[in-house]
């Protein structure tokens, strides 16, 4: 355990570099990669959870969105994080591609989180990250029927990523609040209707998270969790969750996403090291009349799970 003291001045350092991180001038965001199993994998949501599951693990989650939709997205993602069980540092990094028609977004982010225990057996930990994003338009490639369009140029841009996060949790529950992407920047899309506005949009991004683990039997796990994601441009989105687990090795569950999609979920532990999940939306907005939904690929390897966490742990989140 670690002194009151230096628990003050950890949590003050922390509060001081939110706040002016927060107020810089500099800060736009645009909105990351997202998907449907975040909840076995929250790293790309939360700095804060870079080493949480105690182990050497390396995911890889990939989503294929509005199927049968023209020029639809697709997103891959490969993550690993670590931390030592007797260490209160955790590290990681990510890589992602998000294409999206003639657009595309792929990004680099490494992380670092500090733990800081207490003696009623809760924790806080805190998380940065930083990287880069190349934002690369191919214009060039669309089939115009009047040639020489000026707009149809292909560019590329360079931007820096910082984002910041906290998490409190104790075995059986945990909360968690972060901004991923406070210097994310976009550039203004060319095809975009009426004045021109300068070369940046700002969308700012907040997430809130929670969960509660309910040990209903020595062989069944109920897990009720949310998300609550606010952006400036597309307002309040709120996730509601419920994940089962049979002996530690079967999941099933479902989610709600407010004016969007329903969800269903399975998840299996094929070994103590290797985990698949598989997700897919059904779509409920009206754009769901357009496509098929998304599907999603969850894979996941850890590398010594004998020295990780256990049951009722933040294995489940």
């Amino acid at each position: 355990m670690i002194s009151i003291k230096k628990t003050r001045h950890k949590i003050k350092l922390f509060a001081l570099v939110f706040i002016t991180s927060l107020y810089s001038a500099s800060t736009y965001a645009q909105q990351g990669p997202m998907f449907s199993q975040y909840m076995f994998n929250m790293l790309n949501i939360n700095p804060a959870y870079a080493g949480n599951r105690a182990v050497n693990n390396v995911t890889l989650v990939y989503r294929n969105q509005w199927i049968g939709f023209d020029g639809h997205p697709q997103t891959a993602m490969l993550s690993w994080d670590k931390r030592k069980q007797e260490s209160n540092a955790g590290y990681g990094v990510q890589i992602y591609n998000d294409q999206l028609g003639l657009m595309s977004t792929t990004g680099l982010q490494g992380f670092y989180s500090y733990r800081l225990p207490f003696d009623n057996h809760s924790t806080l930990t805190m998380g940065l990250s930083g990287g880069v994003m190349n934002y690369n338009d191919n214009f060039s490639g669309m089939n115009l029927w009047d040639g020489g369009d000026p707009a149809a140029v292909s560019s590329s841009l360079w931007l820096p990523t910082v984002g910041l996060g906290g998490l409190f949790f104790m075995d059986e529950w945990y909360v968690g609040l972060s901004i991923p992407s406070l210097l994310r920047s976009a550039p203004g899309s060319r095809l975009d209707i009426g004045e021109y506005k300068g070369p940046f949009r700002t969308n700012y991004q907040y997430f809130l998270t929670g969960g509660y683990i309910f040990m209903l039997s020595r062989d069944w796990l109920l897990k009720p969790s949310t998300l609550l994601k606010y952006s400036s441009e597309s307002g309040l989105q709120i996730d509601i969750n419920m994940n089962a687990w049979y002996e530690n090795k079967y999941g099933i569950g479902f989610s709600y996403r407010t004016g969007n999609a329903i969800v269903g979920m399975l998840e299996c532990q094929l070994t103590p090291q290797f985990r698949l999940g598989l997700a897919y939306d059904y779509i409920t907005s009206k754009l769901g009349l357009q496509n098929y939904g998304a599907a999603e690929l969850l894979l996941r390897y850890e590398f010594d799970t004998g020295k990780g966490i256990g049951i009722g742990s933040p294995r489940y989140y």
